[in-house]
């Protein structure tokens, strides 16, 4: 797949006012009555270029994504929605927030005004599906036109209104269900199709069917209740949703569409004396009847309530941080950044604790379970925000781990709908659960997590036997990306060790941290970056430090060694130190920012963009870089550096997101950089200063306390830190330690121009 580079918008809103006096616009701000916070947000952002993000409606860590779907199974669809795209085939009630493989997007729900023959939907496993993806839609008889001029997006809501069967459709979620709104035109025949056979990408259902439940709720509501199931085999390969649906009005008729012994798809019919349909839906990875109590059954479906609520929940969670700068459209990308933070991970267990484990067996929370850990790319700044924000969700987040390590024995490394996907490099569940216990997050069994930890790392799969053997992995062990799974053992081995001194394990301690100096081996100090070595220490030959091969074949994962050389974020000191002292290093690492953007190779990975020089922030791997020239005496050069990437690789519209937004990853760097700070090695428990955006930023600590950062004279130009104090006094460091911020405090930066 040849690359194809992004062109995103310079942000205009990102050139802040000269402020000569910043007093003025604060003041003036200040007197004005404060407007929402969640006014703030545009769900729109990310939606287009390959930012695969998804506008439907949801609550903070939700269940429920009610989400629309316009049935198609490329690459930019993967949650399930394309800004570029005009047809829609329903609404469905699972979905991912900027993730590279889509999955999901189940039990699909669209409002018709008339009957039809629903055999012509395709449904079974795999092999059986259109080969071209374009072919599902096109055989789908229901599917409308939408204008996004009659289509709207908030925190916990959704509107958009079906031009063909002239139905407005409303969506918003509670944590654990999602209500619809259905507005007909008067006079117009009402039903909901279900399709349980839909799938995109690697999904294939396996098993469904759903029916009338005999649920009665009392003489005048009853006959409106539809249960069921849809189990599939993909990305997640053993995925059980049961659900449960209540409709605002008794069901007049359904019409059933079988494949074999399967319940796929169905109609179902209601009078049309009101011209609003409300309906409920709720899920369960357990069974049915917890789908229904998931439902809270006995409250009919009541949509303007759902939504005052799930907005109430947005605002209380979007006011942990408070912005202050006379630019709007800086609030937009930083509270539209905040709110996709808290999207992901999601609710897993149910109401009653319940979940469901990749083996079946059945498990149960004293907390809430978490799935959707997408951690290769969410341990470098998503997960330091949680831990920052939301500790209680961090705890939960472990034992969710713990719980499914107890399947695998191993802890999980992308875990999808409670199943193992085993998707990207590394162990970093290992990485959060240090970062979290060293910065005081308790709740969870530090010395089970650590044997975790542990085994975790001591096992023999995906290429540890290797790494083992040699202190790195050779290119030709049979292990493809053998350079990126090095340095990120690397880095996980030191998270175990800081684990194991917190917790008075000297051996391991002094264990693990030899083996974190793995890097090393990998060096090549002629050419200045990490290179593919054999088992018997000979380089990979001929090298290009340009070159992409994309998963296949290579040394790198979604990357070349420009990007990826870097990873060394737990001793930039040893590395620096290879590079033979500051100099040598700045002047390779700037040259990263300035060689030309060409990425060679015939498979070039789409996941390389967001391309400032040879610097891709369209990708995880090179979210930390800019934050290393200050550990080599360079802070200007951060904040140059960092000021760039603020600039450029975000915006208001659809297509502000450089690159997948990766379940909050993308845009928890945003929310770091624009308050001036960074985790660049999350477990050390600091965080690098860079260039603050906003004149004033307060963090709502959750023990009671605040933090406010303050950056004088902040400005366009002004993008260079002058002075430091901290509460009141000179501060030499160019580093902040979590203790630090957690006592609250003030932070004031004097900006320059120089």
């Amino acid at each position: 797949m040849k690359l194809k580079h992004i062109t995103l918008l310079a942000v205009a809103s990102l050139v802040l006012a000269a402020c000569n006096n910043p007093q003025n616009p604060i003041q003036k701000e200040a007197q004005t009555p404060q407007k929402p916070l969640i006014s703030y947000v545009d769900p729109f952002i990310g939606t287009g270029g390959h930012g695969h993000t998804y506008p439907g409606a949801t609550t903070p860590f939700g269940m429920i994504q009610v989400s629309p779907v316009n049935g198609l199974s490329h690459w930019d669809w993967c949650s399930g929605y394309h800004y570029s795209d005009s047809l829609m085939v329903g609404f469905g009630h699972l979905s991912l927030s900027g993730t590279g493989i889509g999955d999901l997007n189940d039990i699909l729900l669209m409002p018709t005004t008339k009957e039809y023959d629903l055999s012509v939907l395709k449904y079974g496993r795999k092999e059986q599906y259109p080969v071209n993806a374009q072919e599902f839609r096109d055989m789908v008889p229901y599917k409308s036109k939408y204008s996004h001029k009659n289509e709207k997006a908030e925190p916990g809501y959704y509107q958009v209104y079906l031009e063909d069967p002239k139905v407005n459709v409303e969506l918003t979620a509670a944590q654990r269900y999602a209500v619809h709104r259905y507005t007909f035109e008067k006079g117009a025949e009402q039903s909901v199709i279900l399709n349980l056979g839909f799938a995109i990408n690697w999904d294939s259902p396996t098993k469904t069917s759903f029916s009338k439940s005999d649920k009665k709720l009392d003489a005048n509501n009853n006959d409106n209740i539809i249960t069921g199931y849809r189990y599939s085999t993909g990305w997640a390969e053993n995925q059980k949703v049961f659900f449960a649906i209540q409709f605002s009005k008794p069901i007049k008729n359904i019409t059933y569409q079988k494949h074999k012994d399967d319940v796929t798809s169905g109609q179902i019919f209601f009078d049309n004396t009101d011209e609003k349909l409300e309906v409920k839906v709720a899920v369960s990875s357990v069974s049915e009847e917890n789908a229904l109590d998931n439902l809270e059954l006995y409250n009919a479906p009541n949509f303007d309530k759902t939504k005052s609520l799930a907005q109430q929940q947005w605002e209380k969670t979007l006011s942990s941080i408070v912005v202050e700068t006379p630019v709007d459209s800086l609030k937009t990308i930083f509270y539209t950044a905040l709110y996709h933070a808290q999207v992901a991970p999601v609710t897993f267990s149910d109401k009653n604790g319940q979940f469901r484990l990749q083996n079946d067996e059945i498990a149960q929370a004293e907390g809430t379970a978490y799935s959707t850990l997408s951690l290769w790319d969410t341990f470098r700044a998503e997960h330091p925000l949680l831990t920052l924000l939301q500790p209680k969700v961090t705890a939960d987040i472990i034992n969710s781990m713990l719980a499914y390590y107890q399947v695998h024995k191993v802890l999980p490394v992308w875990t999808l709908y409670g199943n193992e996907t085993n998707t990207m490099t590394g162990y970093h569940s290992v990485a959060v659960i240090a970062e979290a216990y060293l910065k005081g997050v308790r709740g969870f069994d530090a010395e089970k997590a650590y044997e975790a930890m542990k085994t975790t790392m001591m096992q023999d799969d995906r290429g540890l036997k290797a790494y083992k053997k040699y202190g790195y992995i050779p290119y030709n062990a049979g292990v493809d990306e053998s350079v990126t799974i090095t340095l990120e053992y690397a880095y996980d081995d030191w998270c175990v060790a800081q684990m194991a001194k917190a917790l008075g394990k000297t051996e391991d301690a002094d264990f693990f941290t030899k083996r974190s100096e793995a890097y090393a081996h990998l060096f090549d100090k002629e050419t200045g970056f990490m290179r593919g070595k054999s088992t018997n220490g000979k380089w990979r030959t001929p090298f290009d430090p340009k070159r992409s091969d994309h998963r296949e074949n290579t040394d790198y994962t979604e990357g070349n060694a420009w990007q990826h050389s870097w990873f060394v974020p737990h001793n930039v000191q040893g590395l620096i130190n290879l590079f033979g002292g500051n100099e040598p290093f700045v002047t390779h690492l700037e040259k990263l920012f300035t060689e030309s953007s060409e990425i060679t190779g015939d498979n070039t990975s789409p996941d390389i963009s967001g391309l400032i020089g040879q610097y891709a922030h369209g990708n995880e791997p090179s979210h930390h870089i800019a934050y290393m020239f200050n550990v080599a005496g360079q802070p200007k050069k951060t904040q140059y550096w960092v000021d760039r990437i603020l600039q450029t690789q975000y915006n208001t519209t659809p297509n502000g997101l450089s690159g997948n937004e990766d379940c909050g990853q993308m845009s928890a760097w945003y929310i770091w950089s624009a308050m001036g700070l960074y985790p660049m090695n999350p477990a050390s428990t600091e965080y690098q200063f860079g260039r603050p955006l906003f004149d004033k930023v307060t963090i709502h600590l959750p023990n009671g306390k605040t933090f406010t950062i303050i950056a004088k004279n902040v400005s366009k130009d002004n993008k260079y830190i002058q002075s430091v104090k901290l509460n009141g006094k000179e501060y030499s460091q160019w580093h902040i330690s979590h203790q630090d911020l957690l006592k609250g405090g003030e932070l004031v930066f004097e900006m320059t121009n120089k």
